[in-house]
């Protein structure tokens, strides 16, 4: 008679949830181990329990990735809600980063076997299906890169979003560019750094009651109004975003400064066709404006820089910078918030300016300036998040927690750059009439004004 205890023990099943399926895949794909711990739609988890924790929620982020591997997949699995963090998505992003350089994961490109496994997994798991709809949110852009319709649907895709979603993200001065942060004094906050800013570049322009002065992609007209207000400069502000140009003529009224600032809703290219704009400038300014021009009409865009300035004038570009692995920022940037913007590195774009004639007097990197000026953006996001996305949605609220969380880490990580680059153009004789130090430019700060 067999008892009880002389039968051998059952062996009970170990659980094998969605997690445990994906695990051995995810870890091919990735080159080795898993950096973050996931956790699945039917609770099951695996990865490191000290990682930060990535819910999939639905079996569609799965299958959007098998039509969209790769970043612009992930992106859009998070935009749609599909893909989540436990941690701040900040927080998060870093510590994945960090713990893939500490391993040394190097993706390798997948290859048809890995789709093929990749496929199979998903069918077994019930995610294969059709492709999931595409965000509202990404651009759908036509027609030839950079021609004039073209760039006038990409500039608006991103700045007429509207006036009242960029007043509720920005500060009082609406300047949506690198802010110049003097100080860390209580009570210092974005809208000083970017009066600050604002001030340095007209001292690098030298600007005077009188002088004229030609602002490329005006934005929002954060230089001009301070330009015309408080320097008595005559303004000819351009901007291809027809809600910007109406902000900005708003508050030219609004401030009494119609004798000083004209604004004009046209494409940079069009500035050529003006001969009145011909060499009659004293100073130009495009402030991260060149992101936009494109790479082969770069070379252009400086010509016009340089005819636009009278003899001894001034150019000042800030422009954002990267490296030749990413110049449109990624296919995330790219889709979703500047489609067409190229970026290069500093060096390339000083000498396209030098090759259109003009001087190159200083160089001044802000690269730091932008992680604070990008987490003072995100900050606002986030406190006002209630109100963001009943003006624009979850969706589109989620996409702008994405990039300015991803913006601030690739400045925060040397990815990208950005820098204030001023130029002169030299008379016949070379008289560049350039002050013969700095020492003016570096005065008084937003708060002693």
């Amino acid at each position: 008679m067999t008892t009880t205890a002389d039968r051998p023990p059952v062996r009970r099943a170990t659980p094998t949830g969605a997690a445990q399926r994906l695990e051995p895949l995810a870890e091919r794909l990735l080159g080795g181990g898993l950096p973050v711990r996931v956790r699945m739609w039917d609770g099951s988890e695996a990865g490191p329990e000290d990682a930060p924790t990535v819910h999939v929620r639905s079996r569609r982020a799965l299958r959007r990735l098998l039509w969209e591997p790769g970043e612009l997949g992930l992106a859009e699995a998070y935009i749609t809600g599909e893909i989540d963090l436990d941690e701040d998505l900040g927080d998060g992003l870093r510590a994945m980063r960090r713990a893939m350089d500490e391993r040394g994961l190097t993706p390798p490109a997948p290859s048809l076997a890995d789709r093929l496994r990749a496929a199979g997994t998903a069918l077994r798991l019930g995610a294969v299906g059709p492709r999931p709809p595409v965000p509202a949110a990404r651009a759908g852009l036509r027609g030839a890169l950079h021609s004039k319709a073209r760039d006038r649907a990409a500039i608006s895709h991103h700045y007429d979003l509207s006036n009242a979603f960029y007043a509720l993200l920005l500060d009082e001065t609406m300047a949506y560019s690198c802010g110049y942060w003097t100080s860390d004094a209580p009570g210092y906050g974005p809208a000083d750094a970017q009066r600050d800013k604002l001030e340095l570049i007209c001292r690098k322009l030298g600007l005077r009651p009188g002088a004229r002065l030609l602002d490329i992609g005006c934005g929002w007209g954060s230089l001009t109004l301070h330009a015309a207000q408080h320097h008595g400069v005559r303004v000819t502000a351009v901007t291809l975003a027809a809600e910007q140009a109406a902000y900005v003529r708003g508050q030219v009224t609004a401030r009494g400064l119609e004798e000083l600032v004209e604004v004009l809703n046209i494409d940079y290219r069009d500035i050529a066709e003006r001969p009145e704009t011909r060499g009659t400038y004293d100073a130009v300014s495009t402030i991260e404006m060149g992101e936009h021009v494109g790479d082969a009409e770069y070379p252009a865009f400086t010509r016009i820089l340089h005819d636009s300035l009278r003899p001894r004038g001034r150019v000042l570009v800030q422009q954002m910078s990267r490296g030749a692995n990413a110049p449109g920022g990624g296919a995330f940037i790219e889709s979703y918030i500047a489609p067409d913007m190229h970026m290069r590195p500093v060096g390339e774009t000083v000498g396209l300016l030098e090759g259109a004639g003009l001087e190159v007097r200083d160089v001044e990197a802000l690269r730091e300036h932008y992680v604070l000026t990008v987490d003072a953006w995100r900050r606002t996001l986030e406190e006002r998040w209630a109100e963001f996305t009943a003006l624009v949605g979850e969706e589109t609220a989620r996409v702008w927690r994405l990039y300015l969380v991803g913006g601030a880490l690739a400045f925060e990580e040397r990815r990208m750059g950005v820098d204030q680059i001023l130029c002169v153009r030299p008379d016949r004789a070379g008289d560049a009439g350039m002050e013969p130090t700095r020492r003016d430019w570096y005065g008084s700060s937003a708060g002693d004004r």
